[in-house]
């Protein structure tokens, strides 16, 4: 039960920060199993089986607050539903740590480019080429790694002009989908049932959490969540830089 309440603070947490920025639910959980001896394909797992749970209260809180752009969600969810499983896949027969250092080194990138825009910000809406690529790229990246779809996707979209509130809106509520088709890749390909007080912690706390998450990122002034996004980004990335490399 002790173990329990620490996961649900972790969830809690982890969702708290990725409905309000849009990322860093499976980052954060993830590193946090990794560091108590998961394994990274279990950890990985149990993150994104909760995370079908705590991603659906979040698309549903932000659909409610307006927050999803329909076009963006259309472009995202197929390719981003075939990167997932594809990326799941691959993790049950392979070892995705060493892709790591590279994830970091592009979301640095990315996080600096935010924080610059965020300095300089002016309300826009550019378009964003290859959204389809974006959306593969993220879902194999996400179930690879325990965690990227919304550091990749969300940074990405934001960096190139996106409106941080529709984005990360659209963002999270096309999660649910890749991470709904990534759950039941792992379940068919493992058997994780040992590690349900970390699945039920992560699930309970994220649950709770998404409905303020959500009211932030439709409250928060624009160039602070920004800013945010990619200070987060850039600590997330610079911590995986310095376990990698360290």
């Amino acid at each position: 039960m002790e173990n329990i309440i620490w996961f649900v603070l972790v969830g809690f947490v982890a969702q708290l920060i990725d409905g309000a920025l849009g990322m860093a639910y499976g980052v954060s959980s993830n590193t946090f199993l990794l560091s108590l001896g998961v394994p990274p394909v279990a950890a990985s797992a149990s993150v994104h089986l909760a995370e079908t749970f705590t991603t659906g209260v979040s698309g549903w809180s932000h659909w409610h607050l307006k927050n999803v752009d329909t076009t963006l969600v259309k472009r995202l969810l197929l390719p981003g539903v075939l990167g997932g499983v594809l990326g799941a896949y691959v993790l049950t027969n392979l070892d995705g740590n060493f892709l790591k250092p590279f994830i970091s080194a592009y979301l640095l990138v990315m996080g600096l480019i935010i924080l610059a825009k965020a300095i300089r910000y002016q309300s826009q809406n550019k378009p964003v080429k290859h959204l389809s690529i974006l959306g593969l790229v993220g879902g194999f990246l996400d179930a690879i790694g325990g965690g990227g779809w919304g550091p990749v996707v969300t940074t990405t979209l934001i960096a190139n002009g996106s409106h941080p509130r529709a984005t990360i809106g659209s963002v999270n509520f096309t999660e649910f989908f890749v991470t709904l088709a990534q759950s039941i890749t792992f379940v068919i390909s493992l058997s994780f049932l040992s590690y349900w007080n970390i699945i039920l912690g992560l699930l309970l706390g994220g649950m709770a959490a998404a409905p303020f998450a959500a009211y932030a990122a439709k409250k928060l002034p624009t160039r602070w969540m920004m800013g945010l996004v990619g200070i987060v980004i850039i600590f997330l990335s610079l911590r995986t830089l310095w376990l990698a490399w360290g």
